[in-house]
């Protein structure tokens, strides 16, 4: 999937309950994204947030030098989501599985 040179964007999508919208966003910044800073290969991340019908959607971007490095992060099968059960009662849907997408500009 990888061409040399190319970054490695991750995303993950979660439906949050309304009430805990801004519970989330402050998990992601306190908890989630300090931890990715210390994995070697990690470069950035995104939160991006809408409101849907049903409470509010995020789209979480992470960007990697690598799948390996991501590996780091998920595990063997890096497309796993990594959510865990403080997060999963915060959500009314979310995926079990992330997608990866080369960088290409």
């Amino acid at each position: 999937m990888r061409s040399e040179g190319n970054m490695i964007s991750r995303h993950w999508r979660g439906l949050a309950k309304p009430l805990h919208a801004d519970d989330y966003v402050q998990h992601l910044r306190s908890e989630t994204f300090p931890a990715l800073s210390k994995i070697p290969g990690f470069i950035s991340a995104s939160i991006l947030r809408r409101n849907v019908q049903r409470g509010v959607e995020f789209l979480v971007v992470t960007n990697w030098e690598s799948l390996r490095a991501i590996e780091q992060f998920a595990g063997r099968d890096s497309e796993t989501a990594v959510v865990p059960e403080k997060v999963q009662n915060m959500m009314l849907d979310y995926d079990h599985r992330t997608r990866h997408y080369e960088v290409l500009a």
